[in-house]
């Protein structure tokens, strides 16, 4: 990855943390690491806890960032999720997997959030 790409990503991820935090959620974690796996960042609200994939893009020529995150990015996404869970987990809580898509565009910025992005059994 280059410095661009990984100052783009990193972008895009305060970019997704603030508008998360605007929406009420609170940041529980940022760039959790399992290995060479991660998640971009865990949120909770209410007893739901979201793992949350942020995918930025400059400009739209390479497609919409949400749809970036295909079956193998989800399949990590929820080996990370479930050491997530056995290390920080309640049983009160709700887990699910949302998506947020970074577009910076010159000084334009969108942000798009799918919420329940993907379902994965988590008990495995």
């Amino acid at each position: 990855m280059s410095a661009a790409q990984q100052a783009l990503g990193e972008l895009g991820e305060r970019i997704a943390e603030r508008w998360l935090r605007g929406k009420g959620w609170r940041v529980v974690q940022r760039r959790f690491r399992s290995g060479h796996r991660d998640i971009d960042l865990v949120v909770e609200q209410e007893g739901m806890i979201a793992f949350v994939e942020v995918k930025a893009r400059q400009g739209d020529r390479f497609g919409d960032p949400v749809a970036a995150v295909n079956w193998r990015k989800q399949k990590e996404l929820g080996r990370s999720a479930r050491v997530w869970i056995a290390r920080h987990g309640r049983r009160e809580e709700a887990y699910r997997f949302d998506v947020v898509g970074v577009l910076v565009d010159g000084n334009k910025v969108r942000v798009r959030h799918v919420e329940g992005a993907f379902m994965l059994d988590l008990s495995a």
